[in-house]
């Protein structure tokens, strides 16, 4: 072997620790976001409550195809309450906190997000008796929160606010039916520069929605600016007979991409899909 390849075969094996220390980095789970949001809880880790779906490497960071997969039934004796998802090393790692009911029938969510760099994504749903349950993936992503607007923002703000709800054929009484929300909205993290102007937009993003049917919380969601643009949301509902189905969302503007201290409200659109 000459010394070329010596060297370089010794700079691979000297790497590799490094690589599987990075890959496997639980460090900003460790010691912030794990006190920030369950400061003296204990949660356990594992796939036997839900389990998250994501590439291990995205294709498109600012729409990484994210799903969480529950594993037992929504229940009025036993549900799943709350899902927090949070992507470790993304500006804000917030990306959202969704609340279910036992009249989702399946606590089963998909969505796309942004991610930022290499980093864990993590799904941490809370039970009405109390207990935590962790699920997490590594994803390869890079740049996803400051991925440039386009193009077609005028156009983007022109709809903004409409909603669409697209559901199966045949939907079945008493059983979970999934739900397609597709929502008009650019998201702007605040990260972006416009490719027209070349300025910085500031942050302008979805941080409310709610779904009903017949009055009936179905989801309730706070999001934030990881949610990739014009948001497309899957879950359940149960219907027990025909109904209205009404999702409603609110957004906000704030100076910083990552502090909530000085945003503005923004407005409140809504959209309703007649069950038969």
């Amino acid at each position: 072997m000459n010394i070329t390849k010596f060297l370089y075969v010794m700079l691979v094996l000297f790497m590799l620790p490094w690589a599987a220390f990075a890959e496997g980095d639980e460090n900003e789970w460790n010691t912030v976001l794990k006190n920030q949001y369950f400061a003296g809880k204990s949660i356990a880790e594992g796939n036997d409550v839900i389990e998250l779906e994501a590439p291990y490497r995205a294709e498109d960071p600012a729409l990484v195809p994210l799903k969480i997969v529950s594993k037992i039934p929504q229940t009025q004796d036993s549900y799943i309450k709350k899902i927090l998802v949070l992507v470790d090393k993304n500006p804000l790692p917030f990306v959202g906190e969704f609340e279910l009911t036992p009249y989702s029938g399946k606590a089963d969510l998909a969505m796309r997000i942004r991610v930022n760099t290499y980093s864990f994504i993590r799904a941490i749903a809370e039970l009405n008796d109390g207990r935590l349950v962790m699920t997490k993936k590594y994803v390869k992503a890079s740049g996803g929160c400051s991925a440039p607007i386009g193009a077609d923002l005028d156009a983007s703000m022109k709809r903004l606010g409409k909603m669409k709800f697209r559901l199966d054929d045949g939907i079945k009484t008493a059983e979970p039916n999934l739900v397609q929300l597709l929502i008009s909205h650019p998201n702007i993290t605040g990260m972006q520069m416009d490719q027209m102007t070349r300025f910085v937009k500031k942050s302008h993003f979805i941080e409310q929605l709610k779904v009903t049917f017949n009055g009936k919380p179905v989801l309730t969601a706070k999001t934030d600016i990881a949610i990739s643009s014009d948001p497309n949301f899957r879950f359940y509902f149960v219907p027990q007979a025909p109904g209205t189905l009404k999702a409603e969302i609110s957004d906000t503007s704030c100076e910083s991409p990552t502090a909530r201290d000085a945003c503005v409200k923004g407005s409140t659109y809504s959209e309703t899909y007649e069950v038969k």
